[in-house]
């Protein structure tokens, strides 16, 4: 089975229960990056996402 690359956004921002899951961990960042800058108004990187958010599942 493939290992699919997750981001939960309520782990960033409490009250939201967006979640990202690809099998492509750049795809999936890309996504987060960009649903935290449309809907939240945060600028965050890659490595931030990657390092604090991003799951193995």
């Amino acid at each position: 089975m493939a290992k699919a690359h997750k981001l939960d956004c309520e782990s960033a921002e409490a009250d939201c229960r967006f979640i990202i899951q690809s099998e492509n961990e750049t795809e999936a960042i890309e996504l987060a990056r960009d649903h935290m800058k449309d809907v939240h108004g945060k600028d965050v990187t890659d490595e931030e996402l990657q390092e604090e958010h991003l799951q193995v599942v």
